[in-house]
């Protein structure tokens, strides 16, 4: 018997007790920092850099992560709703992050970091946290799919989800599609940083993990249905439009010259 699609109905909580719920997606979104924590202290201790840098970095990166997410999501997709009633941006726990907003609160955050951290650039911080903020982003869509949103469109591949929970229409599933991506992603970042040179020069790292994340997130919202009315008879989706600046400044930090990066370059050959 050939499966023609796959039906989804599990719960996006995990339990209830009285008005209290533990979710997934907030279970998932948490785990990201944990192990995001996990593989930096490796990271640190291989650097020898203290321990206490982590722990502020880990503090700075959580609010840069959640603020930027939060404001994102209100004034990219809704602005018009929550400019008019501004205290609904705080309902953090009703849902509504975006991953360009966090992609922006995040480096800011890192930079305000780097003020006091002076024996760091933004860049070398930069090219370290975005290995780990890319298995963050496959957690965080396996807590979307678990929420049944960011629906895909209507297909009819043997692998097509039905979220009961929304209708009953076999749906392209985006959120498996990103999700496997960035795991690939993230193993790519991980490879690149222990086993190339590339960790040298500065900003490489992070401009691989822009053109990778939103070269990839350009081209899977074709796949998806669009996430705010306004966005109907566009031909590019918000989320697409917002790619194109950080798949641009991505290839920038890949392909500018750095000086102390090619300096190194030759004296290695030098030395051979």
């Amino acid at each position: 018997m050939i499966i023609s699609s796959i039906f989804w109905n599990v719960s996006p909580e995990i339990v209830k007790i009285g008005p209290i719920s533990l979710r997934w997606y907030g279970l998932l979104f948490a785990l990201g920092f944990v192990f995001g924590y996990m593989i930096l202290t490796r990271i640190y201790k291989l650097e020898k850099k203290p321990q206490a840098d982590l722990e502020q970095l880990s503090i700075y990166v959580i609010l840069g992560t959640v603020i930027g997410a939060r404001l994102g999501h209100c004034l990219f997709y809704d602005p018009v709703y929550y400019l008019s009633n501004p205290f609904e941006m705080i309902k953090v726990w009703e849902g509504g992050l975006a991953s360009h907003g966090a992609a922006i609160g995040i480096p800011l955050s890192i930079y305000l970091l780097s003020k006091k951290q002076k024996d760091k650039t933004v860049l070398w911080i930069l090219d370290r946290v975005v290995i780990v903020v890319a298995l963050a982003a496959v957690l965080i869509r396996l807590g979307n799919l678990f929420n049944s949103e960011i629906l895909g469109t209507a297909t009819d591949v043997p692998w097509a989800f039905i979220f009961a929970r929304v209708d009953d229409v076999p749906r392209h599933p985006a959120q498996l599609y990103e999700s496997i991506f960035y795991l690939i992603s993230f193993i790519i970042l991980y490879f690149v940083y222990y086993k190339t040179d590339k960790k040298s020069k500065q900003g490489f790292i992070f401009g691989f993990f822009l053109v990778l994340i939103f070269g990839f997130r350009f081209f899977v919202e074709f796949l998806k249905i669009e996430q705010s009315a306004f966005e109907k008879g566009m031909i590019l989706d918000m989320g697409q439009l917002l790619s194109i600046p950080f798949i641009i400044g991505g290839l920038y930090f890949m392909f500018r010259k750095e000086k102390e990066y090619i300096n190194k370059k030759i004296k290695s050959k030098t030395a051979h």
